[in-house]
This record gives C-alpha cells, sequence and structure tokens, in this order.
C-alpha cells in the first residue's frame, strides 16, 4: 500500500467483540482512520488481499486497508460504512468502503484511499480533513452492492498452466465471507480443499485437469454454508481472465 507505519497497541478489549463483529454487526463502532499516499487517488494494486486492478478501482475506488477487521484475508471484500466524528468537517453518512488491503497506521482500523478519505469530508472542508491526517471516526459493516454483477473467479496472475492455479473471488455481495475453497478431483469423486495463500488468494499446486468445479463456503447472516459452482473455470484457463458465474451472494 507504499507505506510501512508499525504501532503496537493492545485490542484485547475490542478482540473479544470480533465474532458479533464478523458479519453481522449493525451498529456503529468507534474507531480512528487516516489516509494512503497514491498520486491518481484511487487504490492500489499491489495490496495484500490479491485483488489486483480490481482493488484499485472497485467501489469507484472507495477502499480501505484494514488492520485487525483483515481477519487474515478472510476480511477481503468486506464492506464498511465508515464517517468522521467532527460535525463541522464531515458528512452525517460518511462513505461506504470495500476492503481491498491490509495496513496498520496511529492506532487506525482504515487507512482509506484517497478519494475515500475526502469523501467523508464536506464539500468545501476536504483540505482541512486531509489536514488532521488521523481521524476519530465510527463505522459499521454493510451489504457490499455491486449493481447486479454476479460472482466472478479470476485465475490469477501468479498462476502457471497447468501446474498450479490461484484464483480470487470476485464482487461477493451481501454481508458475505469466505472462508474456504474446494476443487473437484473428478478421479477421486471427492472435493479437495484448496490452500489460502494469503489475502483473498486461493491456490493448488497440480490442479485436476478438464473444466473446473469450485465450491466456496461462506459465512453470512444466515450462518455457515457451502456454494458450489460446476465447471465454472475452462480446461483451457488463461491466467489474469476472470470467469463470471451464475451466482449472486446476497
Amino acid at each position: 500500500m507504499g507505506f510501512s507505519l508499525t504501532f503496537h497497541y493492545c485490542l484485547f478489549s475490542v478482540m473479544v467483540l470480533l465474532p458479533a463483529l464478523c458479519y453481522s454487526q449493525d451498529y456503529f463502532v468507534g474507531s480512528r482512520a487516516t489516509y494512503y499516499g497514491s498520486p491518481d487517488c484511487l487504490g492500489t494494486p499491489s495490496g495484500a488481499c490479491g485483488f489486483g486492478e480490481y482493488g484499485r478501482t472497485v467501489n469507484d475506488a472507495n477502499v480501505a486497508g484494514v488492520s485487525r477487521l483483515y481477519k487474515n484475508g478472510t476480511g477481503c471484500g468486506a464492506c464498511y460504512q465508515v464517517r468522521c466524528t467532527n460535525p463541522q468537517l464531515c458528512t452525517d453518512n460518511g462513505v461506504n468502503i470495500v476492503v481491498t488491503d491490509y495496513g496498520e497506521g496511529d492506532n487506525t482500523d482504515f487507512i482509506l484511499s484517497p478519494r475515500a478519505y475526502s469523501r467523508m469530508a464536506r464539500s468545501d472542508t476536504a483540505a482541512q480533513l486531509f489536514a488532521y491526517g488521523v481521524v476519530d471516526v465510527q463505522y459499521q459493516r454493510i451489504p457490499c452492492r455491486y449493481g447486479g454483477k454476479k460472482l466472478q473467479f479470476k485465475v490469477h496472475e501468479h498462476s502457471r498452466y497447468p501446474s498450479y492455479l490461484a484464483i480470487v473471488i470476485l464482487y461477493p455481495a451481501g454481508k458475505n465471507e469466505i472462508l474456504a475453497v474446494d476443487i473437484w478431483q473428478e478421479d477421486c469423486k471427492e472435493w479437495i480443499g484448496m490452500r489460502r495463500a494469503y489475502g483473498a488468494v486461493f491456490d493448488m499446486a497440480n490442479p485436476p485437469l478438464g473444466d473446473v468445479s469450485l465450491r466456496f463456503q461462506v459465512r453470512g447472516d444466515a450462518g455457515l454454508t457451502w456454494v458450489q459452482a460446476p465447471n465454472i473455470i475452462p480446461s483451457d484457463w488463461k491466467v489474469g481472465v476472470a470467469y463470471e458465474s451464475d451466482i449472486q451472494l446476497e
């Protein structure tokens, strides 16, 4: 994300609340937010979630790196409403962001893209808000909305056909977290777990030949469930290509 701020502080008092905050949070929590440098005010393609270019521009580039909300990559793709608490500088609604990276700052939960940070401000107070650098905020988990886009399975750029397959799941709408991904092994007639390589990237060495069928475990408001995507990636898959499914999470 282009920064390397490191601060150590005690999180015990908030960590005990994490099970409730992970996917069913419907109230505001106090925290702090800052922003990172970006020449075009967009996100970064090298974020820890592994989203690449998607992480730069998704949600009109209203994106953020998070610290404890990253949750070893499970928090990637989650959406939050973030609003600063200074009524003279900030709007009541703040900005809706998508988590695309990991980052630590001065006791901050959110390190926002410049575009997202400025959108917390009133129309004529953005410069003053940037001058603060770090501001007190409130945030809550909200459903992700992508204008009807269906779930996509992107073959990550680190993949090497046909010996190594890495994927990242894009546009998971609603308040859902992807916990695990399995791939169907036709000759063994069983599901084989893929490894969470880092962030939102799952991989497997020597994947099965033929069309790729996947299933993924989702945690959301309805609890835990498995969703299947049969033959979602063709046998001659291409690195960098995102394959659209008929699945639309809510």
